[in-house]
């Protein structure tokens, strides 16, 4: 009896793989496709393997620039989310009154709104800074960098706060009697140890920051500063829509998620149980 239900429960979790991977099949498979054999039967194999689609994806997405450009954004969002999420949640947990706990809760609520209801408040008060401060928030990498941190905020401090609090007073109380200052204390002591959380911080925002296309969709209006998702809208006309060179595109978009997250997915569990549970 205990086997067939092992069995059973093998065969559902195939399943569902086989469900969440058909998409992958169908973008992967279509990109080596002409438009004949992608409107003749999306599900058959190609007849052979070119990457010239690949190759004219590249030079209409300017696939360089794009891909520099969505790597400065997510490396530095994600440094600095890092660094201010993680002093912030020992702040909060070290603090530990009720002007403390009441800051944590509003974190934690802001992770509630959907950022549907944000938007277009954020880009009236983002022109608004632009035309009146002449900060250049809007159409540039540095505002979108900004906007991300603020949005990536309140997940990282919840992370942090939780891992935070099981890290024993008394170690960073003998670092002080040692002669430690808050900054050698945090970044010598405690901050070696958020390891953990700190991976699942990094990996969860690399697959969000990398991905988004809504933000950078409002923001960004030059092709100069263009993020590969907004690249990849270029494959969607008013009136044609280029299917397979769209597929090419878009698979070149999910590799570098993909390999980063096969590199580091075992520190999304480990960190999760370690940090938000505790």
């Amino acid at each position: 009896m205990k086997k067939a239900g092992k069995i059973i429960l093998n065969s559902i979790v195939i399943l569902l793989s086989l469900v969440y991977l058909f998409p992958v099949y169908i973008v992967i498979v279509n990109s080596f496709k002409n438009r004949a054999q992608l409107y003749e039967n999306i599900l058959a194999f190609p007849s052979g393997i070119d990457f010239e689609y690949y190759a004219a994806a590249m030079q209409k997405m300017n696939f360089p620039r794009a891909f520099g450009n969505s790597l400065i954004v997510t490396v530095i969002s994600i440094a600095i989310i890092v660094v201010l999420g993680s002093m912030t949640a020992w702040m909060l947990v070290r603090m530990n009154n009720r002007l403390s706990k009441i800051i944590f809760l509003v974190f934690v609520g802001t992770m509630l709104i959907p950022f549907q209801t944000l938007m277009m408040p954020l880009m009236q008060e983002m022109g608004w800074i632009r035309d009146y401060l002449h900060i250049p928030m809007m159409d540039s990498l540095g505002g979108l960098i900004y906007m991300n941190v603020g949005f990536g905020a309140s997940m990282s401090v919840f992370l942090y706060h939780g891992f935070i609090k099981s890290i024993p007073v008394s170690l960073e109380e003998a670092a002080t009697i040692d002669g430690c200052n808050k900054f050698t204390l945090f970044w010598k002591i405690v901050f070696p140890m958020l390891k953990p959380t700190t991976a699942t911080v990094a990996i969860l925002d690399v697959i969000w920051i990398w991905n988004d296309y809504l933000l950078p969709s409002l923001v960004i209006s030059s092709k100069a500063h263009r993020t590969i998702p907004l690249s990849t809208a270029s494959f969607f006309g008013q009136f044609t829509i280029q299917w397979n060179m769209a597929m090419a595109g878009l698979t070149l978009t999910i590799i570098p998620v993909i390999v980063f997250y096969l590199s580091a997915q075992k520190y999304i569990i480990k960190g999760v149980a370690a940090g938000a549970v505790k």
